[in-house]
């Protein structure tokens, strides 16, 4: 079957399943629980999937509340990854859209599990647990779960539609200053202030600020600044963010912080290390072929796009992703453009007609994705092609 033939097909398993998966987005959304702890949430996708057809196993790639759905014998010629989110933020609940765009994930697979045969393709959906805070995506690319895919997808809700959001490479340290105690008053020439060379550090990345392309950003806080005003710091450790548009200058950039930590060493007598708590995540690499594929489903859906799509969205796991095989992030609006995500108004959207809407139209843009692409082993090729050269 061509795609033309393949479209009336999932639109009408769409519309077989979307009360199954509308009732587990509401349950998600009004059971919201955070990353690393969506232990309920992760078992009632599995549940529902289940019940589909879908094999699951649990707890997949040694990851808590992560799995991997499959169905059928699994032995086509191509695999897909359509990754599933659905962490939630603390005190703001399903702010972020992940209950929504984890269900419209698994009602894609659901109505593309039975034209498999068609596409020779094998529909996987991946549960990609802890999103917003330790990226398991980052974990899964590391471990070479997504070298076996030929592409990857989920779709995000948003307040305007997207095809491709351009997902900042965000590198995040803490980097922590050993001094010398003294008492600040009595014998302050005896200490060494592990306070003023993070400061000076802190001060060299304001100036360098000025110097960076416009899409980099630097933040940071002070940790931990010392145990009393009369005590020369010891101990000082600070947190800093370093993005950029492209992985490579958040390299260079990171090697900028660790210069300074090492020249406010260098006029303070401290010394220095730095560690990470979470990984760091690549921006999301660009392919034509499913670029100019997405705009096609984008105009044949009616999701008008912004006369301007490029402006930065943040910063996901799924960028790790794009870097091992082509991975696709296009995101569906459900809000008035000043309602931003992360904020209470978002959370209240998931559980309305609204988001039941959504939550069809975004797995129509995953399956006809899909079925565009690996209807046609022309468009295959050219994105693979599109993959080795970018």
């Amino acid at each position: 079957m061509n795609y033309q033939e393949l479209k009336p097909l999932i639109f009408e398993k769409i519309g077989e399943y979307h009360n199954t998966f509308a009732e587990m987005n509401d349950w998600i959304a009004c059971h919201p629980e955070v990353s690393s702890h969506e232990v309920e949430t992760a078992a009632l996708i599995v549940r529902t999937l289940e019940e589909q057809g879908f094999v699951c196993e649990t707890e997949f790639d040694g990851i808590p509340n992560a799995f991997r759905a499959v169905c059928g014998p699994n032995d086509h010629k191509y695999k897909v990854a359509v990754l599933a989110e659905f962490d939630a933020l603390p005190g703001l609940g399903h702010a972020c859209g992940h209950c929504l765009s984890g269900s419209i994930s698994c009602l894609a697979a659901a109505a593309l599990k039975d034209l498999q045969d068609e596409l020779d393709t094998d529909i996987h959906v991946i549960g990609t647990p802890a999103e917003e805070t330790l990226g398991r995506k980052c974990d899964m690319t590391d471990h070479g779960v997504f070298d076996h895919y030929d592409m990857a997808i989920m779709v995000h809700l948003y307040n305007y539609n997207l095809v491709f959001p351009h997902l900042l490479a965000l590198a995040a340290y803490f980097y922590e200053f050993h001094g010398k105690a003294a008492h600040s008053a009595a014998a302050p020439w005896d200490g060494v202030n592990a306070f003023n060379a993070a400061q000076l550090q802190f001060h060299g990345l304001d100036m360098l600020r000025q110097h960076l392309t416009p899409d980099a950003r630097l933040h940071g806080i002070i940790r931990d600044g010392g145990k009393a005003p009369n005590i020369v710091p010891d101990y000082v450790r600070s947190e800093i963010y370093a993005r950029a548009a492209r992985r490579d200058y958040r390299n260079e950039i990171v090697a900028q912080m660790d210069k300074m930590a090492e020249g406010a060493c260098m006029m303070t007598g401290c010394t220095w290390n730095k560690y990470q708590e979470d990984h760091d995540f690549d921006d999301l690499k660009f392919n034509k072929t499913g670029d100019t594929s997405l705009r096609e489903i984008f105009d044949e859906l009616g999701l008008e796009l912004p006369e301007n799509e490029d402006f930065l969205f943040g910063s996901s796991d799924i960028g790790n992703v794009s870097y091992a095989c082509p991975a696709f992030h296009p995101c569906v609006q459900i809000s008035a453009p000043e309602v931003n995500i992360h904020t209470p108004e978002f959370a209240d959207l998931m559980t309305t007609d609204l988001a039941h809407d959504r939550l069809d139209v975004g797995a129509k843009v995953i399956a006809m994705h899909i079925a565009n692409i690996f209807s046609d082993p022309e468009k295959i090729a050219a994105m693979k092609a599109d993959f080795e050269k970018n």
